[in-house]
């Protein structure tokens, strides 16, 4: 995926989730930040991030944030990239060589999952994406805060598997040149022990990192999963 209009500025301060103040050209400007996580360890006072300039004139904010710098390692922050380079990827063949039917946001039982799947030989399943922009020293981590409604995703992709249908959660690691992916279960075990519950259960674990620049994103290759 491919953004246009994008600036480089200085992040100031992030009063809200939704909202942060920054620097571009040395003057303050407000921006909407397309990542309500905490994200405390990337938007720190002096970062350096990346902007995207809305066409929309009747907007609030004129801006989106969607990348930061952290040391030498550039993350893009857009919670909404995850599921649309996952669509690109698998569109491409990347996830299963010939897709009959990819479906985003489909329904089952009281569940909706991030994508449907369907082979031409009958197989079928479900996806769940998520978006990983925390790293430890080279490491990837998920979740960066407690996450009730993923470990229901985890509960559910195994309920699904139990029916008969494959079921398969893709972390999508926002940067690049990552040494493996963990859950972060110092900050949320039980996300982690349904990861693992899941796991044994036949729910394919994936990550793949991602090349990342200021205007675009798309997924690499894979990252050992440490569970």
């Amino acid at each position: 995926m491919h953004y246009s209009g994008v600036r480089r500025g200085v992040f100031v301060e992030r009063p809200n989730r939704f909202i942060a103040h920054a620097e571009l050209d040395g003057q303050p400007v407000v921006c909407h930040v397309k990542n309500t996580g905490r994200c405390r360890e990337l938007l720190t006072p002096g970062a350096v991030i990346y902007l995207q300039e809305s066409d929309n004139p009747n907007r609030k904010t004129r801006y989106d944030l969607i990348a930061v710098e952290k040391g030498g390692l550039l993350i893009n922050m857009d919670a909404q990239a995850p599921n649309q380079v996952f669509r690109e990827w698998a569109e491409g063949g990347g996830f299963l060589p010939g897709l009959s039917l990819l479906r985003p946001e489909t329904a089952w039982g009281k569940s909706r999952f991030d994508f449907y799947w369907e082979l031409s030989t009958g197989r079928r399943g479900f996806v769940e994406v998520k978006g990983v922009t925390l790293e430890e020293d080279g490491h990837a981590r998920f979740p960066d805060a407690p996450t009730e409604r993923g470990v229901k995703h985890l509960e559910e992709l195994i309920a699904c598997q139990a029916e008969g249908y494959e079921a398969a959660v893709c972390f999508v690691l926002q940067m690049a040149g990552m040494r493996d992916f963990a859950p972060n279960d110092l900050t949320h075990p039980a996300f982690g022990a349904a990861l693992r519950r899941a796991a044994a259960a036949g729910v394919q674990i994936l990550a793949r990192e991602c090349t990342v620049t200021p205007d675009s994103l798309a997924i690499a290759g894979p990252v050992p999963v440490c569970l």
